[in-house]
């Protein structure tokens, strides 16, 4: 199994977050900058006031997933930034609605 590489320093979250381009779903935003790198890297941010610890785990646990079943059908190398939206209520949250989400806006984005 592939794994996924990651986003990890401070000024590589700010980078993607200043310089690359928004797209807004239902549950997540992703911000996406085109990378020079043969690479795709991602970085994910769930804030603390969104869930507990157990939770918040639990929703990266599922971005990744996700991400991981469109990595392949990518035209280029990205980095990404995910985030979740504040106004989400968590308890309806969970894998096939984060997939669909993801789905809608990688779409829209022209990524896939």
């Amino acid at each position: 199994m592939k794994k996924t590489i990651t986003l990890k320093k401070n000024y590589e979250f700010k980078n993607v977050l200043l310089k690359g381009k928004c797209y807004f779903g239902s549950f997540i935003s992703i911000y996406i900058i085109k990378e020079e790198a043969a690479l795709n890297r991602i970085g994910i941010a769930v804030g603390k006031k969104v869930a507990n610890a157990v939770k918040r785990n639990q929703i990266k646990r599922w971005i990744r997933e996700c991400y991981r079943a469109y990595e392949s059908d990518f035209k280029y190398n990205y980095k990404m930034v995910f985030i979740i939206k504040k106004n989400v209520k968590i308890e309806d949250l969970d894998y096939w609605k984060i997939k669909n989400d993801m789905d809608t806006i990688f779409k829209k984005a022209g990524i896939i």
